[in-house]
C-alpha cells in the first residue's frame, strides 16, 4: 500500500508538519545529486523519528513574481524559521536561493544559530569534474549525449502530451506520425531518436522513433515531437503519450527531396529498432 502524501501549495502547513527534516532546492529532475539529498534525509529522520518536506509532505510553492522579490534572509527568518520551523535544512553545495540569487549555504550556515536549525549539505558529486545538476543535465541533452543525461537521471528522460493534429506530412510520405504539443519542457538536441512509449498511462509499452525539431524540409517554424509508434493502428488524438527518449540517433537535417528524407527515415528505422 502507497502511502498518501500530504500536498501544501504554500507555507501555511498545519502544526504536526512542523518542526521537520526540510529538503529545500528546485527538484526538476530529481538526478542522482538530488536521489543523494533525499537518502541522507532519510537516515536523519530515522534517527531523530522526523517527518521530511518533499518526501513524507511535499511543499510546492509557485514561484511567482512576489515570491522572486523575497530577500534571502527574510526567507530564512520568516518561511524556514517562522513557518516552517525547520530542525535541519537539507540543501546541496551549489544551492542559490532569494532575490537575484543572493542566498547561498554560507548565509543558511550562519543563521543556523539564531533560527534553531542545524544545516546538512552534503559534499556534491561530480561527474568528468563538473558538478552534476539540473543545468549540467541539461546542457547534456542540448548537446546529444542523451546516455548521459538518463545515466545521471537513473531513467528514461520523457516528454509527456497530448497528440495533436498536424500537417499530416508524415502520412503523406508514407509515414504516419503523432504529433505532440510539448509546452515548456527543456528541449534536448533536434533530431532523431529511438523511443518507448505508453500511452495513457497504461501499463504496455511500445517501440517507436521520435523527431524532435522544426522539421527543416518542410519549413515548419515551430518546435514540434512528432512520434512514428511500431506496430501500433489506431486514432491517438487528444490520447495523452509518455515518451522515453533512448538513444540519440542523428541530428536535424534539411533534405533534398522527398525522396531523399524517405531514404533517411529508412536507415533510421533501422538503428532504432536494434536498440535496446
Amino acid at each position: 500500500m502507497v502511502k498518501k502524501i500530504k500536498i501544501f501549495r504554500n507555507f501555511e502547513i498545519s502544526k504536526a508538519y512542523k518542526k521537520s527534516l526540510i529538503l529545500v532546492g528546485n527538484f526538476d529532475g530529481l538526478h542522482v545529486g538530488h536521489q543523494k539529498l533525499f537518502k541522507q534525509a532519510q537516515k536523519y529522520k530515522k534517527k531523530f523519528k522526523l517527518k521530511i518536506g518533499v518526501i513524507d509532505f511535499l511543499i510546492n510553492k509557485t514561484f511567482n513574481k512576489e515570491f522572486s522579490k523575497i530577500r534571502s534572509h527574510e526567507f530564512i527568518k520568516k518561511i524556514i524559521s517562522k513557518k516552517l520551523k525547520a530542525k535541519y535544512i537539507f540543501v546541496s553545495n551549489n544551492f542559490r536561493f532569494g532575490y537575484k540569487r543572493e542566498g547561498d549555504v554560507k548565509l543558511l550556515k550562519l543563521y543556523q544559530s539564531i533560527c534553531d536549525y542545524k544545516l546538512i549539505n552534503p559534499k556534491t558529486l561530480k561527474k568528468n569534474k563538473k558538478i552534476i545538476s539540473s543545468t549540467y543535465i541539461r546542457t547534456l541533452l542540448q548537446n546529444g549525449y542523451l546516455g548521459e543525461a538518463n545515466k545521471l537521471l537513473t531513467r528514461n528522460w520523457t516528454i509527456e502530451g497530448k497528440v495533436e493534429k498536424g500537417r499530416m506530412m508524415g502520412k503523406k510520405i508514407g509515414f504516419p506520425t503523432c504529433n505532440l504539443n510539448i509546452g515548456n519542457y527543456v528541449i534536448a538536441k533536434p533530431g532523431v531518436y529511438a523511443v518507448k512509449i505508453i500511452i495513457n498511462k497504461n501499463k504496455k509499452i511500445y517501440r517507436g522513433i521520435a523527431n524532435l525539431g522544426y522539421r527543416p524540409t518542410f519549413n515548419q517554424k515551430k518546435i514540434l515531437l512528432e512520434v512514428n509508434i511500431f506496430n501500433f493502428s489506431g486514432n491517438l488524438y487528444n490520447k495523452k503519450l509518455s515518451v522515453q527518449f533512448l538513444k540519440f540517433i542523428r541530428g536535424e537535417k534539411k533534405f533534398n527531396g522527398i525522396d531523399e528524407l524517405r531514404n533517411q527515415i529508412k536507415r533510421d528505422l533501422f538503428i532504432a529498432k536494434k536498440t535496446k
